[in-house]
């Protein structure tokens, strides 16, 4: 979860009056937080926010929260923009790289450390979470004072232009800075296989940035800045708008004033921001069955308000202004929860349970985690993967046939989640040609799950990549796996199309397979797009343990 760092006094101050700091430690935890630091005697304040409430990541959102939340809601805000001439023009050369553009202007501001601190750490905050880290929504904040409207928003070809970007010596071509800059080179993954790159620039071509990479020095926002254009890029227009909302919001309890600007694209024009509540009813037996209340509209309605909803009543139906930062609410549901914060949670009281049980760990879990302290001593480095995977991953690389009983997804998302993985090896093998770039060797393993058929198996994997590795050092590898828990593999030859022939060896015990190892075949290591030898193994926990 995110951890929002923050002045006490600075906390106070957006108040506009000061709250005991024993209050934020009982009352914050109960809008979604917990305490990480909140000491007397420091100014510096930390506490880690659910992750469904973006409005809460910085000290601005924390105070609107708090001034409805302490009160009895009547301290609620309402924002409004006021219109400008700004345009924005939308070249359809961004439809098939970054195909959605949003912004909104904020003047009148005085920019001092707490702002700046503040604005920064919720833009990466936004970037990393409704962002996606930085696929989905990318933010940027520009100086108006030294560029002239209208904005184009348009792809270019990698050498087509230069400009400096901030924390560059010199001006670069996006080619250059994708590969040579250090905010290139952190998310350069998110332009991949592109032929042409965003950029946004002035009426005189000044280029503002090359999103969703890296601002132009030539808009970067110093204390003498008193207006910002904000442009928020992706691929999600309804998440780009809650980022603007959340970001302007923002802003203007800082005393910032909101300003429109107009956006042309594709034959349409588009003002924005759009700070509007949004309508919606919540039915008051509805919530009640979901909070087990039996609450009255009129108090449902001041439970609302506590937590920064406009609300009128119409009987046994609520009509709820939800403010236009509110990016969590997509349910009816979600106000239910809402109302039962501004009931407030210590009022629900609770209930022991009628059985007194204890829990015991599973004894396949207690034996996997015998083999770890072995993997570790071994220098092997632990990491997790995801348990849905692809055939390509799967089967192809592996060279292998497709497996029809493998366990398919009906409705995939993407088509890298397919389905159950099968084996943890090109689940490894991922990771090392994700880490291709690192220096040799790695030596990398995984305790997971697979599902085979119809059934879960626990398995321990491994990987060593180096420009010797080689079929003794995975032997040597399982046989102190084997010692590590006290049991005596016969070890025998096998034919795998994954592995290099004569160079693979399955781990057995009488007339059961546990497991087996070797070096990988060269086209699996072209398939994962490796450069160096390869030896791996992977045991089947379950049968281990049953020979034992």
């Amino acid at each position: 979860m995110p951890v929002i760092n923050f002045s006490y006094s600075d906390l106070c101050k957006l108040l506009e009056r000061e709250v005991p700091i024993d209050t934020l430690r009982t009352r914050l935890p109960m809008i979604g937080a917990d305490l990480n630091v909140a000491d007397e005697n420091v100014d510096e304040m930390s506490f880690e926010f659910f992750p469904d409430r973006p409005d809460l990541y910085s000290v601005e959102g924390i105070a609107r929260a708090l001034r409805s939340f302490l009160g009895d809601g009547g301290d609620r805000r309402e924002y409004h923009a006021n219109p400008s001439e700004v345009t924005i023009e939308v070249d359809s050369s961004v439809d098939d790289v970054r195909p959605f553009i949003w912004s909104a202007i904020v003047e009148d501001l005085t920019i001092d450390d707490p702002l700046i601190r503040s604005m920064m750490d919720l833009q990466e905050k936004l970037h990393l979470t409704l962002g996606r880290n930085r696929r989905k929504v990318a933010i940027g904040i520009h100086d108006m004072s030294s560029v002239e409207s209208p904005f184009t928003y348009k792809a270019v070809l990698p050498d087509e232009l230069s400009f400096q970007p901030l924390q560059g010596a010199r001006e670069m071509t996006p080619r250059e800075i994708l590969s040579d800059h250090e905010k290139g080179k952190a998310y350069a993954f998110v332009l991949e296989g592109k032929e042409r790159y965003p950029v946004i620039v002035d009426k005189n071509g000044t280029v503002l940035s090359m999103p969703p990479i890296i601002n132009g020095i030539a808009t970067e926002v110093t204390e003498r800045t008193e207006a910002v254009l904000v442009d928020c890029t992706g691929t999600d227009i309804n998440a780009l708008k809650y980022a603007v909302n959340i970001l302007v919001t923002a802003l203007a309890d800082r005393g910032g004033k909101i300003r429109t600007v107009t956006i042309n694209q594709g034959g349409e024009s588009f003002t924005a921001p759009d700070l509007a509540p949004r309508e919606v009813d919540l039915d008051v037996a509805y919530t009640n069955g979901w909070l087990g209340t039996s609450l009255s509209g009129k108090d449902m309605a001041q439970c609302l308000a506590k937590v920064g909803y406009s609300v009128t009543s119409q009987g046994e139906t609520l009509k709820v202004g939800i403010p236009p930062f509110r990016a969590d609410i997509l349910h009816s549901v979600d106000l239910a929860e809402d109302v039962a914060i501004g009931f407030g949670y210590e009022r629900f009281g609770d209930t022991y349970p009628h059985e007194v049980t204890f829990g015991v760990e599973d004894p396949l879990v207690a034996f996997a985690d015998r083999t770890r302290p072995v993997m570790i001593g071994l220098g092997f480095f632990e990491v997790a993967t995801l348990s849905l995977s692809n055939p390509k991953e799967q089967f192809t690389a592996m060279n292998l046939p497709p497996d029809s009983k493998a366990l398919r997804i009906r409705n995939p998302v993407t088509e890298a989640h397919t389905l159950v993985r099968t084996s943890l090896i090109p689940s490894l093998m991922t990771i090392l040609r994700k880490n291709k770039h690192r220096e040799l060797p790695q030596k990398i393993f995984e305790i997971g799950d697979v599902v085979r058929g119809t059934k879960n198996r626990k398995l321990l994997a491994g990987a060593v990549i180096h420009a010797r590795a080689g079929f003794t050092e995975g032997k040597s590898v399982v046989l102190s796996i084997a010692s590590g828990v006290g049991f005596s593999p016969d070890i025998s030859a096998v034919d795998h199309p994954a592995f290099v022939g004569g160079r693979c060896a399955e781990v057995r015990s009488d007339d059961s397979m546990i497991g087996l190892f070797g070096e990988v075949h060269p086209s699996t290591i072209d398939a994962f797009e490796l450069k160096y030898p390869v030896v791996a193994f992977e045991i089947d926990l379950q049968r281990l343990r049953g020979v034992l």
